[in-house]
């Protein structure tokens, strides 16, 4: 999950005295560059996840100094770092107040710093830790295509993983997200990234096959859940523009079976897509796992088109609604009374169009085996 404000701390704690005094949820941060700035202008063009340093020559006032701040959290900045002690005496209370509420990392250096030694150190680590998740993302992509194939990436992701260990895949998109280019994903990419709180190095980030994907390692459940629903529930606030839908596959063991992970999500996705859902856990989702699972697409359109084939051409032809009278008749275990309150329709009405769709079926609906294949083709128009 690349280079994180946790392990900026880990290294400049002692090396540089610094100190983080606010914002301390988010710890996680990814940090894709340090920038020395003493006005706010070029943060208008920030891209998310970049750290900014200043001396405070520019931003003598709380007022300034607030300023700044809320424009790094508007543009999904990783960080401020403040180097006190000439031109900021003392940190404004307020100021640490907003970086408390928006889990913004504030963090001090002393004034005998040099900061451009400092800004040099920390971006050198970024390019490194950067290089290392390249090699990671690729090394997962291949135990997804390959999983035999486990000379390709199991010595690979070794030194950075659990390999033996449980892995869960989460898929994250939004309508038109393989149409976008290159620069509006990354983007988006780099946001979506900074709302994942607790993730780090237990986890790996990155895009593939029209997905944004997250590989978690060891992460227990209502730890996952919280990462997830917070990641949405950020996004929701600042990123109205952008709805997204997330589908979290099954835990597997082993990083052999990350493949059927991936898949498994990517059937939640699909739901989450298709009923306008923010979130759907594959292990919730019934019989639609078994249906998600079916690798061959033509049996499960056959499997969904021939059993109500003579209720739609029917319907075609005199604009009617049999596909649907059926489909509630089913719902409510055959409940007449039922169907008619649900589609607000006399008792006597439904009574005759189920007659005549038995008619047209050639079925008398009668028992469950005579009922499931109708079930089945219902189940499969909602993947």
């Amino acid at each position: 999950m690349g280079y994180t404000i946790e392990d900026m701390m880990l290294v400049c704690k002692n090396r540089y005295n610094m100190k983080m005094i606010a914002g301390k949820n988010g710890w996680s941060n990814s940090i894709v560059w340090t920038h020395m700035l003493e006005e706010t202008t070029i943060v208008q063009n920030f891209w998310g996840k970049e750290l900014a340093v200043t001396t405070g020559l520019g931003f003598r006032t709380t007022e300034s100094l607030m300023e700044l701040a809320k424009e790094m959290v508007r543009h999904h900045g990783a960080g401020l770092i403040l180097n006190t002690g000439h031109y900021i005496k003392e940190v404004p209370q307020d100021l640490m107040d907003y970086c408390d509420e928006n889990d913004f990392p504030l963090l001090t250096v002393p004034q005998e710093i040099h900061m451009g030694d400092m800004i040099k150190d920390i971006n050198i680590r970024i390019f490194l830790q950067d290089s290392a998740d390249e090699q990671i993302s690729n090394a997962m992509i291949k135990a997804i295509e390959a999983p035999d194939n486990q000379d390709a990436y199991r010595k690979e992701l070794l030194p950075y993983f659990d390999v033996d260990g449980s892995f869960q895949v989460v898929l994250i998109t939004l309508q038109g997200l393989d149409t976008m280019d290159t620069v509006e994903r990354k983007k988006l990419s780099y946001r979506i990234q900074m709302y994942l709180e607790k993730i780090t190095h237990n986890g790996n980030f990155f895009y593939y096959d029209s997905y944004f994907v997250l590989v978690v390692n060891d992460v227990q459940k209502k730890d996952l859940d919280e990462i997830v629903e917070g990641m949405l529930s950020r996004a929701q606030k600042r990123m109205v523009q952008f709805p997204l839908y997330v589908g979290v596959g099954s835990e597997v063991i082993d990083i052999k079976n990350l493949y059927i992970s991936f898949m498994r999500a990517k059937g939640a996705v699909r739901m989450s897509l298709r009923h306008d859902e923010k979130l759907k856990y594959f292990d919730d989702l019934g019989l639609f796992r078994l249906l998600y699972s079916v690798s061959d697409t033509s049996l499960l359109m056959n499997m969904r088109d021939e059993p109500l084939k003579p209720l739609i051409e029917y319907d075609q032809k005199h604009k009617g609604n049999y596909v649907d009278t059926l489909e509630c008749f089913l719902k409510h275990n055959g409940s007449i009374q039922a169907v008619a309150e649900e589609m607000f329709t006399h008792r006597n009405t439904v009574i005759y169009r189920i007659s005549n769709i038995k008619k047209l079926l050639d079925n008398d609906l009668a028992t469950p085996d005579e009922r499931l294949p109708y079930q089945i083709a219902y189940y499969i128009r909602k993947m």
